[in-house]
């Protein structure tokens, strides 16, 4: 790249604002992109930036708060901006991928067992369905003379049968719930533009991230190495974004961190540690799936 393909798009958009008749503070306003990131963006600085991701979503949200179209124009100078994808985001994304294995087998060998339990309390029932047709036969045989005996037994054994059934679902109805309250988050770091939440237990169903948008936010989650989803949320939006349940670690990209509200399973992440820091963050959530007491 030359020093005359250097400065076109940083110039595009100074034009632009100028002719907007507005000033980096009024920017920084609308776009909650912080002043010395859009100077940066103006002289190509993109090593100042905090991201690589950041460099593509400061443009685009510059560009349309200046009445260009942003999709167009990183289309147009492609070539000049750095990928999304960095190694250093990469080796984010997968530094815990050792322990993914033996984390995953563990989870699969849990979901088969769980996959014969209503099988066993099915064959539990009709067992014992048909031990107490089994007594009742046996009663009328030996005591035909005592019929309202007989029918008193019949009876009984109904009972103790609709009981048994009872309690089991009940039981496999709590161990479904708990599941899931059985989750617990914790921050573990919370710095200017970063944070870090560990979340212990095991949820068998996976998990759902929930996005919501008090104001403008341009957003990114990926998991293991994937993109489960990028956009922009408007104010009032909000998202859910599924994850595995063999997911090792969810990492969120959050270009208004005060206008955006997060949840995960129900459960609040306070990702601006309550305000004190409200714009662009990094979120990572490691997902261990072991005990705890330590809870947010």
């Amino acid at each position: 790249m030359d020093n005359k393909e250097l400065g076109q798009i940083g110039r595009k958009l100074r034009d632009a604002r100028v002719a907007k008749g507005l000033t980096l503070d009024d920017l920084q306003q609308t776009t909650k992109i912080q002043k010395r990131y859009l100077i940066a963006i103006e002289d190509e600085k993109f090593d100042e930036l905090p991201g690589d991701f950041y460099v593509r979503a400061f443009i685009k949200q510059y560009a349309e708060k200046v009445g260009l179209d942003g999709e167009n124009l990183l289309q147009e100078f492609n070539e000049q901006l750095p990928d999304v994808h960095t190694a250093e985001y990469e080796e984010k994304i997968t530094e815990n991928q050792p322990t993914r294995s033996s984390k995953t087998k563990t989870a699969s060998g849990l979901d088969n067992l769980r996959q014969y339990i209503p099988t066993v309390i099915v064959v539990v029932i009709v067992v014992a369905i048909l031990g107490a047709i089994w007594l009742t036969a046996i009663h009328s045989r030996s005591s035909e003379k005592s019929t309202n005996a007989d029918s008193s037994s019949v009876s009984v054994s109904s009972d103790s049968t609709k009981k048994y059934s009872s309690s089991a679902k009940k039981a496999s109805s709590d161990k479904e719930k708990s599941s899931t309250s059985s989750l617990k988050v914790s921050s573990t770091s919370l710095t200017t533009s970063a944070a870090t939440f560990n979340v212990t237990g095991k949820s068998s169903k996976g998990y759902t991230l929930n996005l919501g948008a008090t104001e403008q936010s341009w957003l990114q989650v990926t998991s293991n190495g994937s993109t489960l989803y990028s956009g922009t949320l408007e104010s009032g939006d909000s998202k859910n974004v599924k994850v595995d349940s063999s997911a090792t670690s969810i990492v969120l990209s959050v270009g208004n961190g005060d206008g955006t509200k997060v949840k995960l399973n129900g459960k609040t992440l306070d990702i601006t540690d309550s305000g004190k820091y409200p714009n662009v963050r990094t979120v990572t959530i490691k997902l261990n799936g072991t005990s705890s007491s330590s809870s947010n």
